[in-house]
């Protein structure tokens, strides 16, 4: 009777990926060594989902307040209450369209970085060397993070121009007043969510960066290994 031992590793097998504990590499980048391609992250899989659906709700909170604006447009100066109730429900709708939009574009560049996490552990396999991810850098952190931020106050400017589209009727002074107040607050909170998306957004195409120089450090390596060099 004859035992057989498995051969001990410093890594741990994620299915058919062998996968070490992260190392810092000589030139400050942070990795993953696999035996394959780790394929996409669970952002960028929801990227890859999201995308789409909501540049199509951009696409619809714009074509809903442009008609809104259009019915704005043509409503009579003399009833406060419509045009009160209108002159929130426009912006609201289209910051519907800039949430949607901001939101695309954030999931895009997820996409992107997941194509070059993807492609370039691909190569790296296809080449016979050993696959190097880089761990996700703190700046796409800052993008994920700063998108729920700016999603979350822009959602509050939106929610508190539909409520103040239903609230005043613009027949006395503290009515007036008011409403002016909540439509103050709402624009502030919408141009804040504004300003973290785009600021997230930033961070981004800065990731982006980041991975191609790691990208194109990485297979200039593996194409020395292999005897390709000037």
């Amino acid at each position: 009777m004859t035992t057989t031992t498995k051969p001990q590793t410093n890594g741990r097998n994620t299915g058919a990926k062998l996968v070490t504990p992260s190392t810092q590499r000589p030139d400050g980048f942070s990795v993953t060594t696999s035996d394959r391609s780790l394929g996409y992250n669970k952002p960028q899989l929801m990227g890859r989902k999201l995308w789409l659906p909501m540049f199509a709700l951009a696409i619809m909170g714009w074509s809903v307040g442009f008609v809104l604006a259009i019915v704005e447009a043509g409503t009579d100066r003399s009833d406060l209450a419509t045009m009160q109730s209108l002159g929130h429900l426009v912006p609201a709708f289209m910051f519907v369209g800039f949430l949607g939009v901001f939101s695309a574009i954030t999931f895009a560049v997820a996409r992107i970085l997941g194509a070059f996490r993807k492609g370039g552990g691909e190569v790296q396999q296809l080449a016979g060397a050993r696959v190097q991810t880089l761990k996700m850098p703190g700046t796409a952190k800052a993008m994920l993070g700063l998108m729920a931020m700016g999603m979350m106050v822009m959602a509050a400017g939106i929610a508190a121009s539909f409520v103040a589209a239903g609230a005043f009727d613009g027949v006395t002074a503290v009515d007036i007043t008011d409403n002016a107040a909540w439509a103050a607050a709402a624009s502030g909170l919408r141009r804040m969510g504004v300003a973290l998306y785009l600021t997230g957004i930033a961070f981004g195409l800065g990731t982006i960066i980041e991975v191609l120089r790691f990208q194109a450090i990485r297979l200039g390596e593996v194409a020395v290994a292999h005897g390709h060099q000037h």
